[in-house]
């Protein structure tokens, strides 16, 4: 199992970076009360469905009981469980900006705490200090945007980091509607259609005579490249944006024929590119 510890400074991006890791393929759980953390991990390794990758937030929302999660880590070396603790941190004038455009109450903030948020922060970091000094990774988001702190939890925990991105290409027919959560549709009525080729019509695009009577035509071998070398421009351009998830539909009038041969153009030469993608005929059997 890979166990990542996920802690640091409130304010610092450590929800941001729970949800990225959730993107790649981790199993998170948020804010674990420490003393838990050794059973829960007996319990995944245990379990039929065991999970290969985890996060687990764990931070000053936990109270005083934040402190035992260095016993817990102990307990983990004593296990023999291998894991990684990621800090997030920023600078006190940051994280004071950020919580005063959030409007945010900061964990530490009670009837008992000292008034000023940045005396607040100064003990946190206080508190924070042991588990910032054993911290495999410390990453300081000061200046990082969404997109910059997503692919560098991409670049630590991914060896793809185009794997941040998941792609879904879409078949679909316009008579039943289009997807409602394409990011991109492409129209290929214009092509001639083998729904009224009779030999043709019972059959789908993901058949060869279909295939091959679609790409006949010089409409269709032209639009290829004009279609993908669009696609593979903007896919990049989603993705330095720190974009999850990207849906790529294309419809032609049924979504059995000419939309299915193109959206698996469209799949394979993605696939190729090394994107995590997937493809899905939605009206192929209406």
């Amino acid at each position: 199992m890979q166990l990542v510890i996920v802690t640091g400074m409130s304010g610092a991006g450590k929800s941001r970076a729970i949800d990225t890791m959730e993107d790649i393929g981790f199993f998170c759980v948020d804010n674990m009360t420490p003393q838990l953390i050794p059973t829960f991990v007996r319990i995944l390794n245990d379990s039929t469905e065991r999970r290969e990758k985890v996060a687990i937030a764990a931070d000053v929302r936990l109270g005083d009981s934040f402190n035992q999660l260095f016993a817990a880590l102990e307990e983990l070396r004593v296990m023999g469980c291998d894991y990684k603790i990621l800090f997030l941190d920023a600078d006190n004038e940051v994280i004071m900006r950020r919580y005063q455009e959030t409007r945010r109450k900061h964990p530490l903030l009670n009837e008992n705490s000292p008034t000023e948020l940045l005396d607040i922060i100064i003990k946190e970091r206080e508190m924070l200090k042991k588990a910032k000094n054993i911290a495999n990774y410390v990453v300081d988001t000061s200046l990082l945007s969404a997109a910059q702190l997503k692919q560098r939890i991409a670049e630590l925990f991914l060896d793809n980091i185009s794997n941040t991105l998941k792609i879904n290409v879409v078949s679909f027919g316009f008579k039943y509607g289009v997807p409602k959560d394409s990011d991109l549709v492409f129209d290929v009525r214009c092509l001639p259609n083998p729904f009224y080729i009779p030999e043709l019509k019972t059959h789908t695009g993901l058949e060869e005579p279909v295939r091959e009577y679609v790409m006949s035509f010089d409409q269709a071998k032209g639009l290829v490249p004009k279609l993908l070398d669009l696609i593979n421009y903007l896919v990049p351009l989603y993705h330095s944006e720190g974009k999850s998830q990207l849906t790529v539909s294309v419809g032609c009038t049924g979504g059995k024929h000419r939309s299915v041969v193109f959206a698996e153009l469209v799949y394979n030469d993605i696939k190729d590119r090394g994107y995590n993608v997937s493809v899905y005929h939605r009206d192929i059997k209406r």
